[in-house]
């Protein structure tokens, strides 16, 4: 495994853990379905009214056109021109977090002696990083270790990495994290399966966010080959997911997807 970087390649306005836009505001929402709709509706009614048509003629056309262009035609256009503006934060800007700190998410392979999680503690103490969260994969011949760690903004990914390899760890990977990788592991497992007993449709992308990976769809497209890939038993099918050659599925992780796909499997049934 090769130390890698990997910068985040989400939306401006999107969710760094999900990749989904946030809901948009009420009164956003309002102004802008007022503003697509009002338009069409005065043209409309002044057009039907105009030509001095039956009363049950100008109702049938004011239903029929204004329902057709307003659900097909005027509002999912208006969704996508203001779009930007309809996710956006209320003053337009991104701000940084109030700690003033940067996270990074740190994968490492470490002995199983004493003391190894103190020693990485103490070296990256030095560049002013602290451990935030700590799982520990226990493997043949050792551990992978994966650290949520704060730094100051200036601490660069090489010196964090330099720090780690110095405490004794190898094959390290580091990545830029979000607040969103501070939620402890059972409550984002809690909350993707309240997801899937609601929507078992919801199993892959689930899964996805789950496994920090993303879902092929084997019947129209091919598994990448510098990658690496996991399957997940769904029913009649095989689920898979892939992530980065350098950053492999641990067991703990495809344990969990698996426990993710017997849940929606039995919702399934439950439904039926």
């Amino acid at each position: 495994m090769n130390d890698s970087v990997r910068e985040p390649g989400v939306h401006v306005n999107a969710c760094e853990a999900c990749g989904r836009l946030p809901h948009p505001r009420r009164v956003r929402l309002a102004l802008a379905k007022l503003c697509a709709v009002f338009p069409v509706e005065l043209l409309l009614h002044a057009l039907v009214i105009h030509f001095h048509a039956s009363y049950l003629m100008t109702v049938t056309v004011l239903t029929v056109t204004t329902t057709v262009l307003v659900i097909w035609v005027v509002e999912p256009s208006a969704m996508r021109l203001l779009g930007g503006w309809l996710h956006g934060p209320a003053d337009g800007k991104h701000g940084h977090l109030a700690t003033g700190q940067s996270l990074w998410r740190i994968r490492v392979r470490v002995s199983d002696r004493p003391g190894q999680l103190e020693s990485l503690a103490r070296h990256l103490a030095e560049q002013g990083a602290n451990i935030l969260t700590v799982h520990v994969h226990h493997l043949e011949g050792g551990s992978l270790d994966e650290l949520i760690v704060g730094a100051c903004r200036d601490t660069s990914s090489d010196a964090l990495s330099n720090a780690v390899r110095a405490g004794g760890g190898h094959d390290v990977g580091i990545w830029p994290a979000s607040a969103l990788a501070l939620i402890d592991g059972q409550t984002k497992a809690l909350t993707l399966a309240s997801r899937v007993v609601a929507d078992p449709s919801e199993l892959p992308l689930s899964i996805a966010e789950l496994l920090g990976a993303q879902y092929v769809d084997v019947r129209v497209s091919d598994v990448p080959t510098a990658a690496t890939s996991v399957e997940i038993p769904s029913g009649d099918e095989l689920l898979v997911f892939v992530r980065s050659a350098d950053e492999p599925f641990t067991p703990a992780e495809i344990a969990r997807a698996r426990r993710l796909g017997e849940l929606a499997r039995k919702a399934r049934e439950m439904a039926m």
